[in-house]
């Protein structure tokens, strides 16, 4: 069985090995519970791939774009680095989001797409790109919705360093990117860190989810 937290609830959760096995560098991002209560808003954004729309499915900002998120969403920090990404289904096709924010006015906003990745690859590129965004030497937050990537970041990763790069139970999955981000943040400590919630009505989360989903509307 392979341990893992659920970036929605922060619960610990296992999974057999032998579906571990069938997907190779796919680290699982959900319980079940969060998984099921999902359940419903996954079917209803993939409806709407198929349809062509743009519908909302329930608790979640799949396939809106950030001109819609604007006209909906009010809510949660005005400054900072908002970050999200994911791939769909995971692994595959995935896109990741970044957008800089001061005072509720955006500075500077990027995406991108990867054919072949995983929900994790995503949030953990959002996250190296979007603290590129802030220029040397300005205090800013880092927000990002993966309770794993922030985890990854701010607990874990020192004492895997100090193993050589190792877990306890392993090799560390995605340690390219996983190294990257850990010395991004290292060396720019008026970085810092933050999980912020997912779907939670907070503006800027949702936008940055709307950049990461980009590659699914066609426009990025």
């Amino acid at each position: 069985m392979g341990d893992f937290v659920c970036v929605d609830c922060g619960a610990a959760f296992s999974v057999p090995q032998s579906v571990l096995e069938r997907y190779p560098g796919w680290t699982p991002r959900l319980c079940r519970a969060c998984r099921d209560a999902k359940a419903p808003a996954r079917a209803t954004a993939q409806q709407a791939v198929r349809g062509g729309g743009t519908r909302r499915g329930s608790g979640t900002a799949a396939l809106l774009s950030t001109a819609q998120v604007l006209e909906r969403y009010q809510g949660g920090p005005s400054d900072g680095v908002f970050t999200d990404g994911g791939a769909v289904p995971n692994p595959g096709p995935g896109g990741w989001g970044a957008v800089y924010v001061r005072a509720g006015a955006v500075v500077d906003e990027a995406s991108g797409h990867e054919p072949d990745t995983t929900n994790n690859r995503m949030e953990l590129t959002a996250l190296i790109e979007g603290a590129a965004m802030v220029p040397d030497g300005t205090p800013a937050v880092v927000y990002s919705d993966s309770r794993l990537a922030v985890d990854t970041l701010t607990k874990w990763a020192s004492g895997w360093e100090q193993r050589g790069w190792r877990r306890k139970t392993g090799p560390v999955e995605n340690l390219d990117l996983v190294k990257r981000a850990y010395y991004t943040f290292r060396r720019r400590p008026e970085l810092r860190l933050e999980w912020i919630a997912a779907h939670s009505g907070h503006r800027w989360n949702e936008y940055a989810d709307a950049l990461a989903s980009k590659w699914r509307l066609g426009t990025g």
